[in-house]
């Protein structure tokens, strides 16, 4: 038995895992829950115990890497430092420092990861991303809404009466809300889920909804039309805390219920069912990513928390619009440790059209991109186009702890450490308020070193090292001074390990919202100074929508890519075994109209790409829809992210990856 060390989890994931680690002969021998974590309890997800097999693998870059000729070589890391600042200096004076791009996503929750803006800033600026491929369009939306994206505390749940899980499989991806879920159904509320395909969560409810992909804002619409006919919705709210009623009211004026029952291909009878839970609340509303991965996605958000704020369930016990709870991250003193005042210039590109708008750059052209914390040749959508783009640029430097797709494209790869050997503060705003300490546990294998490192070695060499002139606890202290008037210290986090940030259980609570006009807003005026009508819409699905009106269906089927079960994204595709396997999940009538059985060989195909595996036919789901996991690397055969597009959603923060049409055909 070797000494047991508390930690945490860095992935990108709803529960920010409280973890104890077996630490033997300078090995993380086991990774475990910490069961004194007040949210954790002691349960983590496989993909938390992966990352035990994730730090040890004999995979691991080592060394740092060049390419030469097409072929790897190992290099010094002095060698490489100086050659990257010379190529940082040289694009600088001669296209400005826009010519350099910085492509990144979030494969690590750790407050210091916030330090590759510091680096970027004191540079004088690049272009920066925008956007997020997994929830910017929700987030937006809830801006648009409330003025902000927060949720309620976990333990709020046991407030409610019901229950609606709304397009998030919370057994697969968000474990510990699952555990609240079982605890709040004993306790008697009744539980509902929504979502084109029979899950997990699913299994676990009172009723299941079968929704059209896609249209789920519309099926807010009949709820919101059933509860004015029967008129019980919350009269006192929305006359003294709403924006915009007048036009809401147009909206669903506008529609029949037999054109959204048509839509969504959702019963008369559902409609009803659903708007009673509603009105008999409180009720709380737990929304997932799927849905507003669409081309009318921050509508279709905007459409259910105007469903919650209709029906009077915003502010009180029970109730809320769950979607992000970014007032975790606002907690912390991001700018102090970005230094956006440094900033000179700057140039922004999507996340999800990075790749288009790289090509098309020329005042100035990319010549050098950086990439860290991300697999953009799996993740970002539409992955052909993403490969040409990166394969063209001149100078790609990867920092990264595999051979990933992005990494054999790279010039430079910088081998980079894991969580269980850096120190750093760990965080998500996506559920919890609570925040972990991570202490260092075990020496990287190699020559492996931190990012923090790294930009400290090249800020050096830029000539702006007394930015980097900090040890690990100062920036952390610095991360966290804006706790200081709360009483929460460096010190005590250290001491405890994990503290509850101070956020609001219940928002909204005070009526008071952080919208312009300071009240919940049907009709945003945010959306309309930034050149949005800000009106609430029956606005479909694009690229679903625009095959559907078209006499011959070159690809009937929807195609969905949801969250792995075994992995984070693409993180763990390589260390698992069984991972490499393409499998295509397909609705039963499918299965029926193809005559295809579990086991055969397909090809799924548009008009961006192909992709092929095996068919798994899904006892239950909607008519029509295909998924297949998101992550898996395209050197184990494809992404299918080769399939997706990568159009932007309505409020121009989001993916569309969702709003993709398919065909099958069997090998």
């Amino acid at each position: 038995m070797g000494e047991i060390r508390q930690s945490a989890c860095p992935l990108n994931c709803w529960d920010s895992c409280g973890f104890h680690i077996e630490v033997e002969d300078g090995k993380v021998r086991k990774v475990n829950g910490d069961p004194t974590h007040p949210i954790t309890k002691g349960k983590i997800c496989g993909r938390g115990r992966a990352l035990e097999t994730r730090t040890n693998s004999s995979k691991r870059l080592t060394v740092p890497l060049k390419k030469i000729n097409g072929t790897f070589e190992e290099i010094s890391w002095e060698k490489a430092l100086e050659e990257i600042s010379r190529n940082l200096i040289n694009v600088k004076s001669r296209y400005g420092s826009e010519a350099v791009l910085h492509s990144h996503d979030y494969a690590n929750n750790g407050l210091l990861k916030n330090l590759d803006k510091r680096f970027f800033n004191a540079f004088g600026g690049v272009t920066e991303l925008y956007g997020s491929i997994c929830w910017g369009s929700g987030i937006e939306a809830q801006v648009w809404d409330f003025g902000a994206s927060h949720s309620h505390a976990p333990e709020d749940i046991l407030h409610s009466k019901n229950i609606v899980v709304w397009g998030r499989n919370v057994a697969r991806t968000n474990m510990h809300l699952f555990s609240y879920l079982q605890e709040a159904k004993k306790k008697g509320a009744i539980i509902t889920v929504i979502d084109p395909i029979h899950n997990a969560t699913a299994k676990l409810a009172h009723h299941y909804v079968s929704v059209k992909p896609g249209m789920d804002g519309l099926l807010a619409v009949g709820i919101m039309k059933e509860l004015f006919e029967k008129d019980v919705y919350d009269k006192e709210f929305v006359e003294k805390y709403t924006h915009g009623f007048s036009d809401l009211c147009k909206l669903l004026d506008s529609l029949t219920m037999e054109e959204i029952l048509d839509k969504t291909e959702v019963s008369r009878d559902i409609i009803s069912l659903l708007a009673s839970l509603y009105e008999s609340g409180p009720t709380s509303t737990y929304l997932g990513l799927g849905m507003q991965r669409y081309q009318n996605g921050g509508n279709t958000i905007r459409l259910i928390d105007a469903l919650v704020a209709l029906s009077g369930n915003v502010g009180i016990k029970g109730g809320g619009s769950h979607f992000g709870n970014t007032q975790v991250g606002e907690s912390f003193n991001i700018k102090e440790l970005s230094r956006q005042d440094l900033k000179e210039t700057n140039r922004k590109f999507s996340m999800m059209t990075q790749a288009k708008e790289m090509m098309e750059a020329n005042e100035p052209p990319i010549k050098t991109v950086i990439v860290t914390c991300g697999n953009p040749l799996t993740q970002v959508p539409d992955t052909n186009s993403v490969h040409k783009a990166f394969s063209n640029v001149e100078t790609l430097i990867v920092f990264e702890q595999f051979m990933t797709d992005t990494a054999l494209l790279a010039d430079y790869i910088l081998p980079v450490t894991t969580v269980f050997e850096e120190t750093d503060i760990y965080f998500s705003s996506m559920y919890h308020g609570y925040m972990n300490y991570s202490e260092k546990a075990v020496e990287p294998p190699g020559q492996a070193k931190s990012d923090l490192w790294i930009w400290t070695e090249l800020s050096k060499r830029l000539g702006f090292f007394d930015l980097f002139n900090y040890t690990i606890d100062e920036f952390l202290a610095m991360g966290i001074s804006s706790l200081s008037e709360k009483g929460i210290t460096l010190e005590k986090l250290k001491e405890k390990h994990h503290i509850l940030l101070p956020v609001k259980a219940v928002p909204w609570e005070d009526r008071h919202f952080k919208t312009p006009s300071g009240k919940y807003e049907f009709t945003s005026l945010k959306a309309s100074e930034a050149g949005y009508s800000g009106l609430l819409s029956a606005s479909l699905p694009g690229e679903i929508e625009k095959e559907k009106g078209k006499e011959s269906l070159r690809y009937p089927y929807t195609l969905l890519s949801i969250h792995p079960l075994r992995s984070n994204h693409s993180q763990h595709y390589h260390v698992l075994k069984g991972m490499d396997k393409a499998t295509i999940d397909i609705s039963p009538d499918i299965a029926l109209e193809k005559e295809l059985k579990n086991g055969d060989r397909i090809r799924v195909y548009n008009d961006r790409g192909v992709l092929e595996g095996e068919v798994k036919i899904l006892k239950e789901a909607h008519p029509r829809t295909v998924n297949i996991d998101e992550g898996r690397w395209r050197t184990m055969g494809e992404t299918v992210n080769v399939l997706t597009s990568s159009a932007l959603s309505d409020n121009g923060l989001g993916s569309s990856l969702y709003d993709c049409v398919v065909n099958i055909e069997k090998l």
